[in-house]
């Protein structure tokens, strides 16, 4: 489906994946069902965009797969094979789209932007916001450039790393609770209020060129096995040790506080590194980074047993980080071991965090972030 305005259109692609935007009621719930062509019929198009869509998959996102990450991440390249695309803007179900849109910017070096969206009500609800959202969205994806992977909801524009689901229900639902958002949209304007940080990309992985969804066992791509183990009162290594023993191939470990732990857990980390496991340790703390502060089991004795620390990302993003590691040409089988942990040390420290342009009162149109391309 192609829906088009006069003159100097711009040309945005959305991928339909899923989620609450396109989920209807199935009798005793709510599923996705609905096809982009569908979600799409029920927004406005921004002025001067045209719009085409590519119905990749419709799965509730709580039951995406690397799998269906890595395709999504095919088809985003593919799609911008074509020059004459101004940029993407891919509906996804709110579960998981921190995951995805931080693999996807991790591998998108491209100054055309792609832009997740989704809803928090369902499709055609009275009161849904998936039409705003997927406006805003066209919007933004329309308008930016050189910003890298985005997250658009309830008017926010966010960017892609440290950005998370902070609302089970709310329409507001995402945020970096360790730093400002990226910008805003609404009234037919975009403005973008500060930089991104981001590392630099990475190239298409040899796994997203086969990667296929529906495949199932010997017909599937084999992928590496990362898990996330969750640290707690009375935690043991049981969990981590059997990550291990099921052949994990990088652990991210959520600790306490800025990340802490016990000897027991640091003793753990340390067979897992030395058998070739890469661990990194994040928190289970909304907001903040982590630090080397105490020993006894703390942040100080799991860096010196291997592991690294994820800085501002949390859980699911920390996974993402080793998942792209692991895939990377050179780091597994035959490659060098080192080269995994210098490459994920870079994906999970990023730049170094500049104050955001909004403390100090400037702010920037998106055209003028467009007029530096």
């Amino acid at each position: 489906m192609k829906r088009t305005n006069d003159g100097g259109a711009r040309r945005i692609v959305v991928i339909s994946t899923g989620g609450t935007i396109a989920s209807r009621w199935q009798g005793t719930g709510y599923a996705a069902d609905a096809s982009g062509n569908d979600v799409l019929a029920t927004a406005p198009l921004p002025e001067g965009v045209t719009v085409e869509v590519v119905d990749l998959f419709n799965v509730n996102s709580s039951r995406m797969t690397s799998a269906h990450q890595l395709a999504l991440l095919r088809t985003v390249h593919e799609t911008f094979a074509d020059p004459g695309v101004d940029g993407i803007v891919v509906t996804h179900g709110t579960d998981t789209l921190e995951e995805t849109a931080f693999l996807l910017d991790l591998h998108h070096s491209d100054p055309r932007p792609v832009v997740l969206t989704g809803a928090q009500r369902p499709f055609g609800t009275g009161d849904g916001d998936g039409p705003g959202n997927l406006y805003d969205a066209l919007q933004v994806a329309s308008t930016v450039r050189d910003l890298g992977v985005l997250v658009v909801f309830d008017g926010r524009v966010h960017a892609a790393r440290g950005t998370v689901k902070t609302q089970t229900l709310a329409a507001d639902a995402f945020s970096d609770p360790s730093i400002e958002r990226l910008g805003r949209v609404g009234f037919s304007r975009v403005d973008i209020e500060r930089q991104p940080e981001r590392p630099a990309p990475l190239p298409l992985p040899a796994a997203a060129r086969t990667a296929d969804p529906g495949a199932t066992g010997s017909d599937a791509t084999p992928l590496p096995r990362v898990d996330i183990i969750t640290h707690h009162s009375d935690g043991d290594p049981l969990l981590l040790n059997a990550a291990v023993a099921a052949g994990a191939r990088g652990i991210v470990l959520v600790a306490t506080g800025a990340g802490n732990a016990t000897p027991e857990i640091a003793a753990a980390v340390a067979d897992a590194v030395a058998q070739g496991v890469l661990v990194a340790v994040t928190t289970r703390v909304p907001a903040g980074p982590l630090a080397e502060i105490y020993t006894g089991g703390g942040a100080v004795d799991l860096v010196a047993a291997g592991a690294l620390l994820t800085g501002t990302l949390r859980a699911g993003q920390a996974r993402i980080a080793l998942l792209s590691t692991l895939l990377a040409e050179g780091v597994t089988g035959a490659g060098d071991p080192a080269r995994g942990t210098t490459l994920l040390r870079r994906l999970l420290e990023g730049p170094v965090r500049d104050e955001p342009a909004l403390a100090t009162g400037h702010s920037r149109s998106a055209s003028a972030v467009a007029a530096r391309a």
